[in-house]
C-alpha cells in the first residue's frame, strides 16, 4: 500500500518530502495522482488504437501501436503532471484561476485529443455498418458514371446493337409464322393465306423460299450482332467497365477491417446525420456526451486542484519555496562577497608585485650609474 501511496504522490507532482509531514493531505494528493494516472493509462490506449488503424494491415501494426501509445499516455502523464504541480495555492482565487485558464483550454483541447480514438471504438459497429453502406454507394456511383461515359461514348455501336437485336427478335418472330403457314400449305389447312391444296406445290414452294430468305436474313443479322457485341467488349474490357462488380458481402467485411482512421472518423461524423441529411439527436448527444465525460476527466487533476482548500502543505511548499528563493539570494550575496575578496587579494597582490619590480630595476640603474 505504501509504495501504491508513493506512486500516485509522484504522479501529482507533490513534494513527497514536504507532504510526509501532514498526514491529512495524504489522500488527497492520492486522488490527484490517481486521477492523472488514470487520463494518461486513457490517453495510451486512445494513442495506441489510433496508431493501430494507421498502420492497419501491416505485420508491425501492433507493435507500432504499443509503442505510439506508451509514448503518448507518457506524454500526456508528463504534461497533467506539469499542470497541476505548477498551480500554486499561494495566490487568491482569481489569480489561481488566471494561473489556471490556460492549463484548462489545453487540458480541453488533449481531452478531444484521446476522447476520438476511444469513441472510434465505442461506435466501432455501427462505424462498420456505415463504411460498408459508403462504400456500396461509391461503387455503384462509380458503376453509374463509367457505364454513363461508355454510352455516350459508344453511342452509335449501341444503337446499332440495339436496332440489329430488335431486327432479330422481329425476324424470329416472323420465321416462326411462316413456318407454321408454310406446315399449313402442304397439310392442305386452308386460310386467307394458304391454297387448301394438299401436298409440296406451287404455294407451298413459294413460302419456303420466302422462309429461307429471312432465315438466312436471321443468320446475317446475327453475325453482325455478334462482331458488334464483341467489339462492345472488347471496348468495355479496354475502359475497364467489365472488371468493375458490385462488392460481395465478405469484400465489404475486409474493406471495413483494413478501414484507415480518417475514413472511421469521417464515418463517426456521418452518425450523427439521417439519411435525409437532418440531424440524429439521439447519436449526436451520445457522442457529443462521451467526448465531454474525457473533455471533463481531463480537466479533472485542474479542478480538483483549484477547488481544494489550502491546507497545511501548500503552507509549508510555500515556505519551503520562499527560503529557497531567500536562501539562494544569500548564497548570491555569499559568492558575490567571496569574488570582492578575491578580486581585492589580486589587486593587493598585483600591487606588491609591481612595487618589488620597480624598486629592483631602480636598484640596478643606481649601480650602473656613471657619477663622473
Amino acid at each position: 500500500m505504501k509504495k501504491i501511496t508513493d506512486f500516485f504522490w509522484f504522479c501529482s507532482g507533490a513534494h513527497v518530502g514536504t507532504l510526509k509531514r501532514f498526514p491529512t493531505e495524504h489522500n488527497k494528493y492520492v486522488g490527484i495522482g490517481a486521477t492523472i494516472f488514470f487520463t494518461a493509462l486513457f490517453a495510451a490506449l486512445s494513442g495506441g488504437y489510433a496508431m493501430y488503424f494507421v498502420f492497419s494491415g501491416g505485420s508491425a501494426a501492433v507493435f507500432f501501436s504499443v509503442i505510439f501509445g506508451l509514448l503518448w499516455g507518457l506524454a500526456i502523464f508528463n504534461m497533467d503532471r506539469y499542470i497541476v504541480s505548477s498551480i500554486s495555492k499561494s495566490g487568491s482565487t482569481n489569480l489561481q484561476i488566471l494561473q489556471a485558464t490556460p492549463r484548462i483550454l489545453l487540458a480541453i483541447m488533449i481531452g478531444i485529443v484521446i476522447s476520438r480514438p476511444l469513441e472510434l471504438k465505442i461506435f466501432d459497429k455501427e462505424i462498420r455498418q456505415k463504411l460498408k453502406t459508403s462504400y456500396l454507394n461509391g461503387q455503384r456511383s462509380k458503376i453509374d458514371t463509367l457505364n454513363n461515359t461508355f454510352l455516350r461514348k459508344y453511342s452509335l455501336e449501341l444503337g446499332r446493337a440495339a436496332d440489329l437485336k430488335s431486327e432479330k427478335d422481329s425476324l424470329e418472330r416472323d420465321i416462326n409464322r411462316s413456318r407454321f403457314q408454310l406446315n399449313q400449305e402442304i397439310f392442305g389447312d386452308k386460310t386467307n393465306q394458304t391454297s387448301g391444296q394438299v401436298g409440296y406445290g406451287t404455294y407451298a414452294k413459294q413460302k419456303e423460299a420466302v422462309l429461307n430468305q429471312k432465315i438466312q436474313r436471321l443468320e446475317s443479322v446475327r453475325a453482325e450482332i455478334s462482331k458488334v457485341e464483341e467489339f462492345i467488349n472488347r471496348r468495355k474490357g479496354l475502359d475497364g467497365l467489365a472488371d468493375e462488380k458490385m462488392f460481395s458481402g465478405k469484400q465489404l467485411d475486409s474493406l471495413a477491417n483494413v478501414a484507415g482512421f480518417a475514413d472511421r472518423n469521417w464515418a463517426l461524423g456521418q452518425l450523427s446525420f439521417n439519411a435525409d441529411g437532418s440531424r440524429d439527436v439521439g447519436t449526436y448527444l451520445a457522442i457529443a456526451f462521451i467526448g465531454l465525460l474525457f473533455i471533463l476527466f481531463e480537466c479533472l487533476p485542474v479542478f480538483v486542484k483549484l477547488m481544494s482548500n489550502k491546507g497545511p502543505y501548500d503552507i509549508a511548499l510555500q515556505n519551503v519555496e520562499e527560503s529557497a528563493v531567500y536562501g539562494s539570494y544569500k548564497d548570491k550575496d555569499v559568492d558575490l562577497a567571496v569574488s570582492d575578496g578575491i578580486l581585492d587579494t589580486r589587486v593587493e597582490t598585483e600591487i606588491d608585485k609591481q612595487k618589488k619590480i620597480i624598486k629592483g630595476k631602480s636598484a640596478a640603474e643606481l649601480r650602473d650609474y656613471s657619477w663622473e
